[in-house]
């Protein structure tokens, strides 16, 4: 069976997608044909005012392997823009994930390696089983990262705690990765998926104007300083203001009632 990265909108949930990694006998190891799949779904849900909200998982139980090390050999005997344009791929997924307008969650079990710990950085937001493990597995084998991965680290954590993960390129836990912020729920193993759909379904039931734009503002936090977003921040406000939500969410709570956004 080939890799392949499934999308689907389950039957229990009422507005969410779920992106789902699948190379089975190989940990969800990831490939090119994932992230073009990625890049679409990603594009489709923008368009789709149904979905409100992502789930990235992989399949049966395993988060993400990260790159196939035997492909990586392969690549080596061809020309160096083969691997070129694969990294390229991977990146556009990843903005993909990052500029989506819609709250993207990750959803980890097992373990999250290599870029498939990029992946899991990409995303909004992470739920991880309790025994969860997160590794940069470059370095073990004379590689570097890839996915942004040491650009999320490095917007997280403190630099030495960064340089430590990618030189040594050990396993950290999830509860590790919990108590420093960067997971934000811990859930009991077997049970990940459906706790990040229901947090998914959750934050779809906000306005989707209000999440497009705080995801912008969030985004913008490291590339502007304050007084710029000060002025983002009023745009945004004054946007949010006049927008139907704006207008649904005030009436609502001004009535004691749940906003209903269109």
């Amino acid at each position: 069976m080939s890799a392949e990265l499934l999308a689907d909108r389950p039957t229990e949930s009422e507005s969410t997608l779920v992106l789902t990694l699948s190379n089975p006998g190989a940990r969800n190891a990831l490939h090119p044909d994932m992230y073009t799949a990625g890049i679409v779904a990603l594009d489709n849900a923008e368009r789709d005012t149904s979905i409100r909200a992502v789930v990235l998982t992989g399949a049966d139980e395993f988060f993400c392997a990260g790159g196939n090390l035997n492909r990586l050999l392969e690549n080596r005997a061809k020309d160096p823009s083969v691997q070129a344009h694969s990294i390229e791929l991977l990146g556009q997924w990843i903005l993909a994930l990052r500029t989506s307008t819609k709250p993207v969650i990750a959803a980890v079990e097992g373990a999250a390696a290599g870029a498939g710990f990029s992946l899991a950085l990409a995303c909004d937001l992470i739920v991880a089983a309790e025994d969860a493990k997160f590794v940069m597995s470059y370095a073990r084998v004379g590689l570097t990262p890839d996915g942004g991965g040491s650009w999320f680290l490095a917007q997280s954590l403190p630099r030495q705690l960064v340089t430590e993960l990618l030189l040594e390129a050990k396993p950290i836990s999830a509860a590790r990765l919990h108590a420093l912020g960067v997971v934000n729920r811990l859930v009991k193993p077997g049970h990940v998926r459906d706790a990040a759909i229901a947090w998914a379904d959750e934050l779809g039931r906000g306005s989707p104007n209000a999440i497009a734009r705080i995801k912008s503002l969030v985004s913008a936090t490291g590339e502007q300083p304050l007084a710029a977003h000060l002025d983002s921040e009023r745009d945004h406000f004054v946007a949010s203001l006049q927008h139907r939500d704006g207008l649904e969410g005030i009436t609502a709570f001004l009535e004691k009632r749940q906003p209903r956004y269109r």
